[in-house]
């Protein structure tokens, strides 16, 4: 998951950040409430973690803001604030959840997953394009360069998946959650399986590749220069 953690103190921050690495995900961190609320209107996120007591804008301010102009990207407030009027108020003004410091990691990760089963795809398109590259979602077809690609659905969720985070590193563990629904390590090659098959189909009939092995870190797929 891409996830924007606005947190002003710096320990926190930097627990929650590296445990998402950690655990395979790619956060953005913002210790302001202005800066967070400027990435967030500006970049896509699966999802957010926000602190309530922020400089410059406050955690409440900056999810109603976000509500308000039609982005309904997932939010947990991770806060101190802890009375129960407090979380009413939280989850009246857009969050999807209230988690109360002090926490464990391991269930704000839970938390996390849960927001992203709810909405695994970023929505509403119906036909993906990186370069010549071309998926109909609704007709359930892919074409590169005009000529047609026959998927098995798996592979299919995989290339939507790589296609959505164009130009994106995905590792291991993004694709075996996100395209399998897996969030153990099922000690199997059945991720590098499918993406050699997938760039057998995508690739090879091609002069330039477009998905690629990042050694140590993931895949990705790029737009052709």
């Amino acid at each position: 998951m891409k996830v924007l953690v606005i947190e002003d103190d710096r320990s926190t921050a930097d627990y929650v950040t590296g445990g998402l690495k950690e655990e395979g995900h790619d956060p953005d961190h913002a210790a302001s409430g202005p800066i967070g609320l400027e990435l967030a209107c500006t970049r896509d996120y699966d999802a957010m973690v926000v602190d309530r007591m922020l400089p410059g804008i406050d955690g409440l301010s900056i999810v109603r803001a976000l509500r308000s102009s039609g982005r309904d990207t997932p939010v947990i407030f991770l806060t101190s604030v802890s009375g129960l009027d407090d979380r009413v108020e939280g989850l009246e003004a857009g969050a999807d959840d209230y988690l109360v410091k002090p926490f464990a990691f391991s269930e704000l990760m839970a938390r996390l997953n849960a927001l992203a089963r709810r909405s695994p795809m970023r929505k509403e398109e119906t036909v993906l394009t990186v370069g010549a590259l071309e998926m109909n979602l609704i007709a359930r077809t892919v074409k590169r360069e005009s000529r047609e690609i026959d998927l098995q659905p798996r592979e299919f969720r995989l290339l939507e998946y790589m296609m959505r985070n164009r130009g994106r590193v995905l590792t291991r563990t993004m694709l075996l959650e996100r395209v399998w629904d897996f969030h153990f390590d099922p000690k199997t090659n059945v991720v590098e399986t499918h993406v050699s098959r997938l760039r057998g189909k995508v690739d090879r009939p091609y002069v330039t590749e477009m998905i690629k092995t990042i050694r140590g870190a993931g895949y990705v797929l790029n737009v052709p220069s």
